[in-house]
């Protein structure tokens, strides 16, 4: 049987030609009877369809990736969970490479593609940190995403609290969520 293997990590890969919706049109062109998607990042060993499929593969079968870098992030983990797939019996097919067999030349191309999927993976995490030290440098920089509410509302909300009304009925009255309330309540007592 024909598997397919798609994967998504950021809603940025939408953009990009990689969304789950465009691998599965690929995978289906290329004969995948049944498709496994996951959400996940690459780096994740254990990603649970990619476990599922794993676990009903079986001598015989092929799964199919639209590149290489959907499957694994790394090289080891690549080389790890190919060579466990072709040791089962199963054969790997990368549509933008061809399939990966157990020859010699067959194992350089593959270790030079995932080489290249980690390189890249490597230069996305040195981006986003150099860019995170630039942004601290900034006046007025804060991390994390930013307040749903602003700080009038949150004083409004408070003010609410200290007379005698509940957290349900505060929430009820400024559309800001119970919790929110009780967490911003705890940081002002801090």
């Amino acid at each position: 049987m024909i598997y397919g293997y798609a994967r998504v990590s950021t809603k940025g890969q939408a953009k990009d030609g990689n969304s789950l919706e465009a691998q599965e049109a690929e995978l289906k062109k290329a004969g995948a009877e049944k498709i496994y998607t996951d959400a996940y990042t690459g780096t994740q060993t254990h990603r649970p369809e990619l476990d599922k499929l794993i676990g009903v593969l079986q001598d015989g079968d092929t799964i199919v990736v639209t590149k290489l870098d959907r499957i694994a992030r790394s090289l080891r983990q690549g080389i790890d969970l190919i060579d466990s797939l072709v040791e089962k019996g199963v054969a790997v097919n990368v549509l933008n490479m061809g399939k990966i067999d157990d020859t010699p030349t067959g194992k350089l191309i593959r270790n030079v593609m995932l080489s290249f999927a980690e390189f890249e993976r490597d230069m996305i995490m040195q981006r986003t940190a150099e860019g995170k030290a630039i942004a601290k440098q900034q006046p007025g920089y804060k991390e994390g995403r930013k307040e749903k509410y602003s700080k009038a509302q949150i004083d409004h909300a408070m003010r609410l609290l200290e007379g005698s009304n509940s957290y349900r009925q505060v929430a009820e009255m400024t559309g800001i969520s119970k919790s929110t309330l009780i967490r911003k309540k705890k940081g002002l007592a801090v």
